[in-house]
């Protein structure tokens, strides 16, 4: 069995709010940002940790990365406990925040590069190994001398990823990695973390609203909500669970009204082609051919349940 690298046991966070009642009176309410939180995260995992604002994520990795400190419950992460161990975990983790960023703005991306091979002393030989490695992988080669705050946002997340990975650290924890960027940004940052977590297996725990991401990249996610672990699975287990309706998508030999049939309802026309949404237990061959018998049929296509619908499925319920 892998080993876990963060074990979380009845993990909880209160933060005290006081609120002006009176001239010179304070009220103090308590509120529970993480509640009884359960959570184990093997070596190598690619973990998609997803959930509406204010559900508890952004709290619950502040604990795993030793910015908070726990109100009860057990954690450990890499081995370590994060509050006590902060310096040596720091070594062994790392952050990217798609919306702040590590680097220093006002130099160039080779010098901010430089302090972080100081500041996390590491040998000069594997700093220029993992260097070379990253500004190729990323193609930073010709913005080495380009001072951050005149990078592009695509630029500046894939400086941050290498700043982040220069260390060697056992888990990558990102926040929203590709918020704001292009689809070609996209499409490089998730075919790079994929790379990173394959060949070298470093642990990786995703937070993200783009759902594309969790799609494309995590097979395991953990939703939480009002501070808990509201599912814990194989996404594909995920869409099994939820069973939110598929769409069979037919292209009919000219176009014309809403098709009938049992079982499945139009959601879209658009001249000969027709959405029809239908149960994701029922059996599509049969509906493809009440569909064939009844219109003129030139081309059909089924499309599973989008991850979208089936978060929102999960949260409604």
């Amino acid at each position: 069995m892998p080993t876990p690298l963060i074990e979380a046991e009845h993990l909880s966070k209160t933060y005290t709010l006081r609120k002006k009642t009176g001239r010179l009176k304070r009220e103090r309410t308590a509120v529970e940002a993480v509640r009884d939180l359960n959570l184990s995260v093997s070596e190598g995992e690619l973990l998609g940790y997803i959930g509406p604002n204010g559900a508890g994520k952004s709290t619950s990795i502040k604990m795993f990365t030793g910015i908070l400190a726990p109100s009860g419950g057990v954690l450990r992460v890499a081995g370590l406990e994060p509050i006590r161990d902060r310096k040596q975990l720091a070594r062994r983790i790392g952050v990217v925040f798609g919306q702040r960023t590590t680097l220093w703005w006002d130099l160039p991306l080779r010098d901010s590069f430089a302090l972080l091979h100081r500041m996390y002393a590491i040998p000069d030989a594997r700093y220029a190994e993992n260097l070379k490695r990253y500004v190729g992988l990323l193609g930073l080669e010709d913005l080495l001398d380009t001072p951050v705050r005149q990078l592009s946002l695509g630029q500046r997340m894939r400086g941050d990823l290498t700043a982040a990975l220069l260390h060697d650290p056992s888990v990558l924890y990102l926040d929203e990695p590709t918020i704001g960027l292009d689809v070609t940004s996209k499409m490089v940052v998730r075919e790079f973390l994929a790379d990173l977590n394959r060949e070298q297996g470093t642990t990786i725990v995703l937070t993200t609203h783009d759902l594309d991401d969790i799609e494309r990249l995590c097979r395991r996610v953990v939703v939480i909500d009002h501070g808990t672990v509201a599912y814990d699975g194989q996404l594909a287990a995920l869409r099994a669970r939820i069973a939110a309706d598929r769409t069979l998508v037919v292209d009919l030999a000219a176009p014309g009204p809403p098709v009938q049939v049992p079982g499945a309802v139009v959601t879209r026309v658009d001249g000969p082609r027709q959405w029809l949404a239908f149960p994701a237990d029922a059996n599509a061959a049969e509906l493809i051919s009440v569909v064939a018998s009844r219109y003129g049929l030139v081309d059909v296509s089924i499309r599973e349940a989008d991850i979208e619908d089936v978060i929102r499925e999960l949260y409604s319920s």
